[in-house]
């Protein structure tokens, strides 16, 4: 295997550049489709059954299900990656550009990379036999980046797959300092919320008496800082993204735009702030939103407040199944001469498609490659790690796919 990956590199960053070049935003609907169409040629020669999933029905384009059926003995493995960027066709970031190993483009570690570590992995493992064996299940969602709605519609084939297999590990980029490398043991959930407080306006003469009460904005401002004094606890975080006030005021339907009036001598009548809400468990998650509605519903005299959750990722917690996956990992580091791997703070990671399978599948996340600047302008990877997380994932899934499966 190490030989296959070795003699490939040239291969694997071709293929890199190929997808990269192509864009593929979550809202370039035939672009995600391509890059679909490029992962099935490298898929079915592998003896993949490669299937499409129209997504029409949710605004996105689809996602590539394929699957290897083995010996149906060992250990069934989900590998999990996207084909969707945040850069759509209008973003001023276009092109591949390399100096030396590091490579600089829209997506190229998320998920373009982790699509390529998953093809260089699956040809080692043919190369060494021992995929003939494995049953694997690959899934390639086009919407990680910008979700399609509904959520249970828009995840039920990546849930599916999360209950046919016994092991999950996902391709997003690999936590790195740049000195080690770190195993994504767990995720923290991502949901967004929405507050809207409403108060009593007339002339601002008579704001704070009896009559008038305190007005919308001093009643979400109230809110806002009371969950700041209050909430904060290890591995939870909520941010107020954006805010407007007054008379009158809102935000458009994604809760990206707002419009608001008002004079400095009327009270405003109304206030909307948007925000995210990310925990380590379904339990803190709970716990969490049951004190944020006992906050808001305090409510200063002369005005009333409600807050609504929206649809998001669930939480991906740190389990004893998980960290045991992060030992078999490092016993293959061991045997590969590379350094072993610590758990990466799930504070310092982002939500993923890993956490719609972590309730029913062991799962390591961060198998990509690495790289930075993820999300934004100048996204880039080090090309050197790719053979390093091909060798690692093919020595780990063939162990799995030896492995008997106990159900």
């Amino acid at each position: 295997m190490r030989d296959l990956i070795a003699g490939e590199v040239p291969r694997h960053e071709a293929l890199l550049e190929k997808l990269v070049r192509q864009n593929s935003g979550s809202l370039n609907l035939p672009g995600v489709k391509a890059v679909g169409d490029m992962m099935r040629a490298e898929l079915e020669p592998l003896g993949f059954s490669v299937e499409w999933i129209d997504m029409a029905a949710t605004g996105r384009a689809g996602h590539l299900v394929a699957t290897h059926t083995g010996n149906g003995r060992g250990k069934r493995v989900l590998l999990i990656g996207h084909l969707d960027t945040v850069f759509e066709p209008d973003s001023p970031f276009t092109g591949w550009s390399r100096e030396g190993d590091r490579v600089t483009g829209p997506g190229v570690g998320d998920d373009k990379g982790g699509l390529v570590v998953i093809v260089a992995t699956l040809r080692a493992m043919q190369a060494a036999g021992t995929l003939k064996n494995a049953d694997i299940k690959v899934v390639l969602t086009g919407d990680e980046e910008k979700t399609g709605a509904p959520l249970d519609l828009a995840r039920k084939d990546l849930i599916a797959a999360g209950k046919w297999a016994d092991v999950a590990l996902e391709y997003e980029n690999l936590a790195s300092d740049g000195t080690r490398d770190y195993a994504t043991t767990a995720r923290r959930s991502s949901t967004n919320w929405e507050i809207v407080t409403s108060g009593r306006t007339g002339h601002s003469s008579g704001i704070f008496n009896a009559s008038m009460g305190y007005g919308a904005v001093y009643e979400l401002a109230r809110i806002l800082d009371e969950f700041r004094r209050t909430l904060p606890e290890p591995n939870l975080t909520f941010n107020a993204s954006v805010v407007v006030g007054g008379t009158p005021a809102a935000l458009d339907e994604p809760g990206v735009k707002g419009t608001a009036e008002g004079k400095t001598n009327v009270i405003p009548a109304r206030a909307v702030a948007r925000g995210d809400l990310r925990s380590l468990s379904p339990e803190q998650d709970a716990r969490i939103k049951a004190a944020m509605e006992a906050i808001v519903a305090k409510h200063l005299p002369g005005t009333d407040a409600s807050i609504r959750f929206f649809e998001g990722y669930p939480s991906m917690p740190p389990t004893p199944g998980n960290r045991a996956l992060m030992d078999q990992l490092n016993v293959v580091n061991r045997d590969l001469g590379l350094p072993e791997m610590e758990e990466m703070d799930p504070a310092k990671r982002g939500a993923a498609d890993s956490s719609f399978v972590a309730a029913d599948a062991v799962t390591l996340g961060g198998m990509g490659v690495s790289g930075g600047g993820a999300h934004a302008v100048g996204e880039w990877v080090d090309l050197k790690s790719i053979p390093r997380q091909a060798l690692r994932s093919a020595a780990l899934i063939s162990r799995l796919a030896a492995e008997p499966r106990k159900r």
